[in-house]
């Protein structure tokens, strides 16, 4: 999916700076003019489009520290790495530089919270969203698209992402970069050489449109369970981070804001309670964070079947699936 849903937030200290060009519109306009009449007519419509989307973009930049107590409170265990967006933003306040973070691995279990959180920080950002998925996908041109002589060839992610949001700096999520499988012609991961790098992201041509565009903004997240499957120039590219389980009061503390968030998120929530009861912390607190959501959106519906605005521990279904309780929990 290129966007994600984000959750409901407080305003931060990070309003809209300025526009940046992230494609030249006289270049578009030649490319359009040179095409001849058997061309791609998906490659005609999509410089037709560009023209009339323009090439500035929204840029954002910290005025002032934004508030950020929530997310550490509502995700403990990647302190870490919140205590890094932290400086990266504080360098960026009383200066006329847009946000810049240096690109991120997170590296951890399945289910704790990765790909949340990377949505979460876009949402403190105020900037758009984009989002590849790399344990369904087996090609390299769904990060830099396909050539247009290719049947049914069209923009790969990143494209798609700039052309289509609003600003020039979003937060771009690779998902499960150690599942990234390529079919021995197409790498899949070969565009990261080059947009993981700002100088050559300044540049970067989608192998469909073939019209550079200054990918240079992108705030850059990828998430993995297995560094060892990950190419080593990857690696090298990204500050790594291992995100650990949640403690015992870490995972009360998700299970309590994940309860809160799913409330507020939609309209028969206001009928439950603003906190949940402590047995269904206790017994949420049990699960891994995505394994908390589902639980935590069965267990609403369980009430409500009930006939009650209110959850209690039996609402929620046990969706360990015979792993090992973690001590503590």
């Amino acid at each position: 999916m290129p966007t994600g849903q984000l959750i409901p937030s407080t305003p931060t200290a990070i309003p809209v700076a300025g526009f940046r060009d992230v494609y030249d519109l006289p270049a578009v306009e030649k490319a359009l003019q040179e095409l001849p009449p058997t061309a791609n007519e998906a490659l005609r419509t999509l410089y037709e489009k560009m023209l009339r989307l323009g090439g500035q973009r929204f840029t954002v930049k910290p005025s002032a520290l934004p508030e950020m107590q929530a997310l550490f409170e509502d995700m403990p265990n990647f302190a870490e790495v919140l205590e890094e967006v932290r400086r990266q933003l504080a360098l960026c306040v009383d200066s006329s530089d847009a946000i810049e973070l240096p690109p991120i691995l997170l590296l951890g279990d399945p289910g704790i919270g990765k790909t949340h959180f990377a949505q979460r920080v876009s949402q403190l950002l105020g900037t758009g969203f984009g989002f590849v998925p790399m344990s369904s996908l087996t090609a390299g041109w769904i990060l830099s698209g396909a050539s247009s002589q290719w049947k049914n060839a069209k923009p790969g992610k990143v494209f798609d992402t700039f052309l289509n949001g609003e600003y020039a700096n979003p937060v771009m999520v690779v998902d499960e970069i150690d599942k990234a499988s390529g079919d021995g012609q197409y790498d899949p991961l070969g565009a990261l050489y080059s947009l993981l790098e700002s100088r050559t992201a300044a540049k970067f041509v989608d192998e469909f449109a073939e019209i550079p565009i200054d990918a240079s903004g992108a705030v850059w997240f990828a998430t993995a369970n297995d560094a060892a499957r990950i190419p080593e120039p990857i690696l090298n590219r990204m500050n790594v981070y291992e995100i650990d389980p949640p403690d015992a009061d870490g995972a009360a503390r998700i299970a309590i804001s994940i309860y809160r968030e799913i409330r507020e998120a939609h309209d028969w929530g206001r009928r439950f309670p603003e906190a949940p009861d402590a047995a269904v912390v206790e017994r949420l607190a049990e699960l891994t964070p995505r394994e908390m959501r589902r639980a935590a959106q069965t267990a609403f519906g369980n009430a409500k079947i009930d006939g009650r605005a209110q959850v209690r521990a039996d609402d929620v279904p046990d969706l360990r699936g015979g792993r090992r309780q973690r001590i503590g929990f």
